[in-house]
């Protein structure tokens, strides 16, 4: 099991330059090319996302009210703790953030892979299968060991989470 904290994480631009993400991890192919990447970010204002070509994208909203996405063929409503999957090269706009900010967390994978599974435990057993990423939203224990707000960990090993804090699992299968 690996366990990343804050300090390994990576703060950088949005591709559009309306703001900045923190990359939590990116694993690429030997060519470079984004196989996933997960992250997170504020959206503070309505405005477009930025274009990801070849990537399919899932967020999930963590803090504050929410928004809207648009787009052609789109039309989410995000909602704290629900996962919604679009994709990466369709121009989407955020509306309806009404001046409060959304902290959310971004899954980006390559559209050739199968796409991870998202979704929101809390006092689960999670079953062997794939490769499995926990983020904690709040503290808890992850098989028996202390895991602090804003941790990600990597397993391809069975998770068994107790606690009051939730976690986002992603658990994906071409990686």
């Amino acid at each position: 099991m690996l366990h990343l904290t804050p300090a390994d994480y990576r703060v950088q631009p949005w591709k559009n330059g309306r703001g900045t993400t923190t990359e939590l991890l990116h694993l690429t192919d030997p060519a470079g090319t984004t196989l996933m990447r997960l992250s997170c970010a504020s959206v503070v204002e309505d405005g477009p996302f930025s274009l990801f070509p070849g990537l399919e994208r899932n967020l999930t909203v963590l803090t504050g009210t929410g928004f809207r996405l648009t787009g052609p063929d789109l039309n989410l409503r995000c909602d704290p703790l629900v996962p919604v999957s679009f994709p990466g090269d369709v121009e989407t706009w955020a509306s309806e953030t009404n001046g409060q900010p959304s902290d959310d967390f971004n899954v980006m994978t390559a559209r050739h892979l199968p796409r991870p599974e998202v979704t929101v435990v809390q006092n689960a057993s999670l079953p062997v299968g794939g490769s499995l990423a926990l983020y904690a939203l709040a503290p808890c224990r992850v098989n028996g060991k202390d895991i602090a707000t804003g941790d990600l960990l990597l397993t391809t090993e069975p998770a068994h989470l107790s606690g009051d804090g939730f976690l986002i699992a992603v658990r994906s299968f071409g990686l």
